[in-house]
């Protein structure tokens, strides 16, 4: 039995984040309330709180939960092991990309994320784990490239962080681009040629 309880308060959690991500992409986050998600997710206003403590925290579970497996490679890319830094880097923002696409739930999110959000003392927690999500992943990039560096893989004039700031900013200005135009380009084809691009100017020339 306690079991099977704790297998239907996660499935009560998991309902209340599908919720969470439709009524924040119908309505926006600052005009969704709890109660609004409470009654789409057919449990009570208590059982909201009972997994979340606020509204800042319902979408960062709600973000987490699609982001976390993303950054996942992301943040492979500042491991000591890796032989080519630079290839790592370059498969997990083709991830990100092809993700961005193909699942259907990461695109709401990102939507959400991106042109949903109206930043405000009651989201406050929401502005501060998209910073530290960004932070982290620049800072690993950032590893991924000093270890290029060392490995002789990096131009020697290109400092490592110019070169982390440089490539987040080109997925994430692509990933925005095509969420609000998906028409306009082949994301995943034009985000491949425009990051391949980008890494053949960083590298060392052979």
């Amino acid at each position: 039995m306690p079991r099977r309880t704790k297998e239907d308060a996660e499935r009560t959690r998991m309902r209340i984040l599908d919720m969470a991500e439709r009524e924040f992409q119908r309505r926006g986050v600052s005009r969704t309330s709890l109660e609004q998600i409470a009654r789409a997710a057919g449990v009570t206003r208590g059982a909201v709180y009972w997994h979340f403590r606020n509204k800042a925290d319902l979408f960062n579970a709600m973000l987490q939960r699609v982001t976390l497996p993303l950054e996942a490679e992301i943040l492979r890319s500042g491991e000591r092991t890796l032989d080519d830094p630079i290839a790592q880097i370059r498969s997990s923002y083709l991830a990100a990309l092809r993700a961005t696409v193909a699942d259907p739930q990461a695109r709401r999110v990102f939507e959400v994320a991106l042109f949903k959000v109206e930043h405000g003392p009651t989201l406050r927690g929401v502005r501060e784990r998209r910073l530290n999500g960004l932070r982290n992943r620049v800072a690993q990039v950032e590893r991924g490239f000093r270890r290029a560096a060392r490995l002789g893989l990096l131009r020697s004039s290109l400092p490592a962080r110019a070169a982390a700031l440089g490539v987040e900013a080109l997925i994430d200005g692509l990933i925005t681009h095509w969420m609000l135009d998906p028409q306009a380009f082949d994301l995943v084809r034009t985000g491949e040629q425009s990051l391949d691009a980008y890494l053949r100017g960083v590298r060392t020339p052979v």
